[in-house]
């Protein structure tokens, strides 16, 4: 599994369902988003500044993570981004590759 950092904001009516549900309410409805494409959430938090809601979480794949994404985009009460996370050991595999590369204009 892939871990995955989610930042939404809710916009317009989905402010006012976040008033009305409450937070524990729409946390157990991300939990099951999540679990309906085979992911898992490690940490859920709401903020105040310019991102809502954190989550970060496990996913099978970028497809699965894509598919979220959409379809919570879809309802236009809440807008998402998702980045990608990478372990340390992760990193070190990267460093080890040597791709061909030249930057434009050399």
């Amino acid at each position: 599994m892939s871990k995955y950092l989610v930042q939404a904001n809710y916009v317009g009516e989905g402010i006012k369902g976040l008033l009305k549900d409450g937070g524990s309410v729409r946390r157990t409805v991300v939990e099951k988003l999540f679990k309906s494409v085979g992911g898992t959430i490690e940490a859920f938090y709401y903020a105040f500044g310019d991102t809502d809601l954190f989550v970060i979480a496990d996913l099978p794949d970028n497809v699965s993570a894509a598919s979220l994404a959409l379809t919570v985009a879809s309802t236009g009460t809440v807008t998402c981004k998702i980045t990608v996370l990478l372990t340390p050991e992760e990193i070190d595999a990267v460093a080890k590759k040597s791709p061909n590369y030249r930057a434009p204009g050399q």
